[in-house]
C-alpha cells in the first residue's frame, strides 16, 4: 500500500472511526480516481443479510472526499469543503467485497481554481459507482461538494 493510502487509512481510524471499524479502506488513489473497498461482514450489515446502506455511504463518500482533500492539500491553501447533498441509488444487494470507484478527479481542479481567483465559494458534484466482486453495480452516488477559502 502506498504512502497517501496508507495515510488515509490512519485518518479514518482517528477521525471516521465508525467507518474504520465497519472495514472501510482506501484501496488506491491519483489525481483523478480513488477507489474504496468494503467487505459485507456481521458489523456492517442490516436485518437482511446485505450491507447497511449507511456503510455503502460511507464507502461512496470517502471515494470521493478523499480525492478533495488531496486535492485541497496539493493546493497548499486553507480550504475548506463540506457535502451539501448526495443522492443514491440501490440496484442490488451488497454483499461480499464491494468496491466504490470514483473517477471525477478532474472536477475539484477546476473548483479550486475557480475559488483561488474569485475568492467565492463553488459546488461540484462528484459520483461513486459501487461493484461486488463479479463486477455488478450494486450502487451508485452522488455527492455535491462546496469549498470555500478558510477565513
Amino acid at each position: 500500500m502506498k504512502k497517501m493510502e496508507r495515510k488515509l487509512n490512519l485518518f479514518l481510524f482517528y477521525k471516521l472511526p465508525s467507518a474504520f471499524w465497519c472495514g472501510v479502506r482506501v484501496q488506491s488513489i491519483t489525481s483523478t480516481a480513488c477507489t474504496v473497498r468494503v467487505k459485507h461482514s456481521w458489523i456492517n450489515q442490516n436485518p437482511f443479510k446485505s450491507m447497511y446502506f449507511a456503510v455503502q455511504a460511507m464507502a461512496a463518500e470517502l471515494s470521493t472526499g478523499a480525492l478533495v482533500i488531496m486535492k485541497i492539500k496539493e493546493s497548499k491553501k486553507p480550504i475548506s469543503m463540506l457535502v451539501a447533498q448526495n443522492k443514491s441509488v440501490f440496484t442490488k444487494k451488497a454483499t461480499g467485497k464491494i468496491t466504490f470507484s470514483c473517477f471525477d478527479g478532474s472536477n475539484i481542479d477546476n473548483a479550486i481554481q475557480k475559488t483561488l481567483q474569485t475568492g467565492e465559494g463553488q459546488t461540484f458534484w462528484m459520483q461513486s459507482i459501487g461493484v461486488n466482486e463479479q463486477g455488478q453495480q450494486v450502487a451508485v452516488f452522488d455527492f455535491e461538494w462546496t469549498i470555500k477559502l478558510k477565513q
